[in-house]
């Protein structure tokens, strides 16, 4: 067995591969910057297209800015009917593996797929961007037995989205709280999958792929799959009386209490509270409180652990505001990919523009010089 003297930085902990002047996660304080906004000044007073604008373009828009994105993005909404087709023939796969499968098959519709020239990338980023929100809602119209809604292009991005799931026009409130969670989630610095992006577009593969790769890693339970892990706990719990008891059992069988605790976040994800108070809201409005009130006393009985880290994430207060919007849980992760693609093709654009192949060393504790035995000699 040979051991090389190298150091190990399991995780790639503590490496730092790149620069970046898309997003800064402060850790330890608890703050999120996006090009130099702070994410509270932006999820209270921007709507999506224009953090959408601020993360690809590099700056805030002003109107004429804005409406030029935004009728672009407005204007790409649409799918291929033969991506509608291949949706239908998979449609009883996992939400998120449909969503990939359905845009990897988007760039058979790219006269200049492999083009990786920043504009091209920009170009076809935002179509995607704009696309991906009627695939997530045409496959859970298909499964569900309805036909898919065509995007209404008087609405936001956010109230489409919503529109096009439901049938239904939501009203401001909704429609902004959607909004605001997909600004909140856009981006957040070398996270696994915009990490894995990254890596597959440093090869200069095309960037349906590298988004393609990005989704696949969101999947995870460790990454953006806990949302839905969250719901599934509030609804385990049932009742607000049985939450202590629930709690005490998971810590006897020291299982994870989901929706606390982050990789990188040593204080209360920043994040976290616009969705706490957004899920208040949409709890009062819909006159259903228990589902918030079961989280919030899930939350006062984990404060203590803050002192050790183990803080509230925005994972936790996610899966509410869907559920209580009558999402269904297995989509919760395909929600959090209409906001992150965006922040996906910022993450690609940067690669590209100064681009290097990531391809990290591993090191080797296996045997050497072992002798080949032929297979009629071998036991």
């Amino acid at each position: 067995m040979v051991h090389q003297d190298v150091e190990l930085k399991r995780g790639l902990r503590d490496v730092y591969f790149e620069s970046t002047e898309s997003s800064f996660v402060i850790g330890d304080v608890g703050r999120l910057i996006y090009r130099g906004y702070d994410i509270h000044d932006l999820a209270e007073n921007a709507s999506f297209e224009e953090v959408v604008h601020l993360m690809m373009v590099g700056h805030l828009p002003n109107k004429s800015e804005l409406e030029q994105f935004d009728n672009t993005l407005r204007q790409s909404r649409s799918i291929p009917n033969e991506v509608i087709q291949v949706i239908d023939h998979i449609k009883n796969g996992h939400p998120m593996d449909v969503l990939r499968t359905a845009v990897s098959s988007l760039a058979a519709f790219e006269s200049d797929v492999d083009d990786t020239a920043h504009d091209a990338t920009l170009r076809k980023g935002m179509k995607i961007t704009a696309q991906v929100p009627t695939i997530v809602a045409a496959h859970h119209r298909i499964r569900s037995g309805l036909s898919p809604i065509d995007p209404d292009t008087s609405l936001s991005h956010a109230a489409n989205f919503l529109y096009m799931l439901s049938g239904d026009k939501p009203d401001q409130d909704t429609a902004r709280l959607m909004d605001k969670d997909l600004i909140v989630h856009l981006d957040h610095g070398s996270n696994a999958s915009s990490f894995a992006a990254r890596v597959t577009a440093s090869t200069l593969a095309d960037v349906h792929g590298a988004i393609v790769t990005g989704i696949s890693t969101l999947k995870g339970p460790l990454h953006g799959g806990a949302a839905e892990g969250v719901m599934k706990m509030a609804l385990d719990i049932g009742e607000v009386d049985n939450v202590q008891s629930y709690l005490e059992g998971k810590r006897e069988r020291k299982e994870r209490i989901m929706g606390f605790g982050h990789a990188v976040y040593r204080a209360e994800d920043p994040r976290a509270r616009h969705l706490r108070e957004g899920s208040r809201l949409l709890a009062e409005k819909k006159g259903d409180p228990k589902w918030f009130q079961i989280l919030s006393k899930v939350e006062e009985h984990m404060r203590p652990y803050a002192e050790r880290g183990i803080c509230v994430n925005v994972d936790f207060w996610a899966g509410s505001v869907y559920y209580l919007l009558g999402i269904p849980e297995d989509l919760f992760i395909s929600i959090f990919a209409v906001a992150r693609v965006p922040g996906y093709v910022v993450q690609i654009l940067e690669q590209q523009d100064k681009n290097m192949l990531i391809r990290p060393q591993i090191r080797y504790d296996g045997p050497m010089d072992l002798k080949f035995i032929p297979i009629d000699q071998r036991s």
